[in-house]
């Protein structure tokens, strides 16, 4: 009669397939419609045998889908769950309006980040009328502290910052501007900002500055947070 597997080793072959799974779910990137089994190994680095099975777990919790013509593409609970994580921000109810604003009143893309471990999340965004303008989307991660809002997002002391600039920073055509939200208890609430190409933003910088520490500000004051 065989052994039964130990506790440990039941907890490590789980959290290896969990690890698996989340690999291939994080193998799509921007603008990717549908992947090929030969492309999901070849980023992932699993064998295919492994991808399918975890494949199949995936589709029946509708995190995965396959296409007709064979290919995978991301399924319609992951867009669930990112709905459910932004609503449950305390700051998501007010951000519609006042990211509109801002970015009607720059004539640049506002947005909204928060802290996701060493990087940081786009949790709202509202894009510049312009044509050209950058190119970061809702749910991106961008690595701290790069750019005006990793800067402010990974301040020992967001307080003393003010509204921030950078110029070429994270990409060297474009350039952001950021201030820090604070919620109850003077708790970092995230970063807010703007963001366009760096000849655009220059022109009007000191506006900018201006229009980000307000707006901020304001924020700030709808959540509570000890200004």
């Amino acid at each position: 009669m065989d052994a039964l597997p130990s506790p440990a080793a039941e907890e490590k072959d789980g959290v290896a397939a969990v690890d698996r799974a989340l690999a291939i779910l994080g193998a799509f990137r921007d603008g990717d419609a549908a992947l090929t089994l030969a492309e999901l190994a070849a980023r992932t680095g699993l064998y295919k045998s492994t991808i399918l099975r975890l494949l199949a777990s995936l589709e029946r919790g509708r995190c995965a889908a396959r296409l007709p013509d064979g290919r995978w593409a991301l399924g319609p609970m992951l867009f669930r769950w990112g709905t459910l994580y932004a609503r449950a921000q305390p700051v998501e109810r007010h951000l519609p309006t006042l990211l509109a604003a801002l970015a009607e009143r720059s004539g640049e893309t506002a947005s909204f980040w928060v802290r996701h471990a060493g990087h940081r999340l786009c949790l709202a965004r509202v894009r510049s009328p312009n044509r050209i303008r950058d190119d970061l989307s809702v749910g991106d991660l961008v690595p701290l502290p790069a750019g005006a809002g990793g800067r402010v997002l990974a301040a020992a002391d967001p307080r003393s910052l003010g509204a921030v600039a950078t110029f070429g920073e994270r990409n060297p055509d474009t350039a952001a501007i950021a201030a820090a939200v604070f919620g109850p208890g003077g708790g970092l609430a995230g970063a807010l900002g703007l963001s366009g190409p760096k000849a655009r933003m220059q022109e009007r910088a000191e506006a900018h500055l201006a229009a980000v520490a307000e707006a901020a500000s304001d924020l700030s004051r709808r959540l509570g947070g000890d200004l």
